[in-house]
């Protein structure tokens, strides 16, 4: 005896790919209503990073914020009084005797410093913000770079997960990245 469809249910076609990762953008400040592709820019970057650094099924939220706001949490969490560019979040560890949950944390990103920095370094705002969606992320990860060797295989590892997706060195000298000999060959996906 074969069962007939759910008529509430919509049926499968073919393999479903599900990505292990779910990732959540929140936007906070009005102020990224000038880049309508914030949103996909950062969700592609996530994606290649936890593909680059083989991340096990994880969820997080990245909050597109303004310098205000980033200002305060990292006046509290850090208890520096002034923006920076990105902060993140690492959920904590799970405590004896619990399993670990697949949240991994949030990643928050301001505007106003993010396209500062873009403009100061000669970076179009869109590849800027994809290198720092994944520094936050690979920070959720544990890379860190308080010391030369652990910045040199973060900045490596963000170099490899940014190339993928077509983004130049964001280490290379101004004159390098906007130049046209730059990542030549075809990326599978561009951003920016």
């Amino acid at each position: 005896m074969s069962r007939a469809p759910s008529p509430t249910l919509p049926r499968k076609r073919g393999r479903e790919k599900k990505s292990p990762l779910q990732i959540d953008v929140i936007v906070r400040s009005a102020r990224w209503q000038k880049q309508p592709r914030a949103k996909t820019v950062v969700k592609t970057a996530i994606l290649a990073a936890a593909k680059a650094v083989s991340t096990p099924r994880a969820e997080l939220a990245i909050v597109l914020s303004d310098d205000s706001a980033i200002r305060a949490l990292n006046r509290r969490w850090r208890g520096q009084n002034a923006p920076t560019n990105v902060l993140s979040f690492p959920a904590p560890a799970p405590g004896k005797n619990q399993p670990a949950s697949p949240y991994i944390g949030d990643i928050v990103i301001a505007y106003q410093t993010t396209a500062r920095e873009a403009v100061a370094e000669g970076k179009p705002f869109n590849r800027h913000l994809a290198h720092l969606a994944v520094h936050g992320f690979l920070h959720l990860l544990g890379y860190d770079h308080d010391n030369d060797r652990d910045a040199q295989e973060m900045e490596r590892l963000e170099r490899t997960i940014l190339k993928r997706i077509a983004v130049p060195d964001p280490y290379a000298p101004h004159s390098l990245y906007l130049s046209p000999l730059a990542g030549r060959g075809r990326p599978p996906k561009a951003v920016g």
